[in-house]
C-alpha cells in the first residue's frame, strides 16, 4: 500500500513541476512575442505566477511525502509569490499607463482613459465596467 501512495505522489509531484516549467516557458515566450508593455505584464504575472506556484507546490509535496515534514519556508514562498507577483504586475502596468506609454496600435478599447482624463462615461461603458 505504501508503494502505491509513493508512486501516485511521485506522479503528482512530477506533473506539478513539469506543468510549472511549461507555464513558465510559455510566459517567457509571451514576454518576447507580445507587442506592448500591458500585454507583456499580463504574461509576466498570470502564467509566471501559476508556474512558480506549481513548482513550489510540487516541492512542498516532495518534502511532505518523501522527507516527512512540512516545510514552512516553501509555504511562505507560496504565500509571498501568490500575493506579491500580481500586485507588482498591476503596479507596473499602472505606472506605465500613467506615464503615457502608448497602447498597442491594434488595441480595441481603453477603459481607463475616461476615468483618468476626467471624462464622463456613457451608460454602455458603465454597464461593461460592472
Amino acid at each position: 500500500m505504501n508503494g502505491i501512495v509513493n508512486g501516485i505522489a511521485g506522479f503528482v509531484i512530477g506533473f506539478l513541476v513539469l506543468l510549472g516549467a511549461v507555464l513558465s516557458a510559455l510566459s517567457a515566450f509571451g514576454l518576447i512575442r507580445l507587442p506592448d508593455v500591458y500585454l507583456r505584464a499580463h504574461a509576466a504575472t498570470k502564467s509566471t505566477t501559476l508556474g512558480v506556484l506549481c513548482v513550489l507546490g510540487g516541492t512542498f509535496l516532495f518534502f511532505w511525502f518523501y522527507d516527512g515534514y512540512i516545510s514552512a519556508r516553501v509555504v511562505l514562498g507560496i504565500v509571498f509569490v501568490f500575493i506579491t507577483a500580481p500586485v507588482a504586475g498591476h503596479l507596473n502596468g499602472r505606472a506605465a499607463y500613467r506615464s503615457d506609454v502608448p497602447l498597442w496600435e491594434q488595441s480595441v478599447q481603453d477603459e481607463l482613459e475616461p476615468l483618468l482624463k476626467g471624462k464622463k462615461m456613457n451608460h454602455e461603458a458603465k454597464d461593461r465596467m460592472e
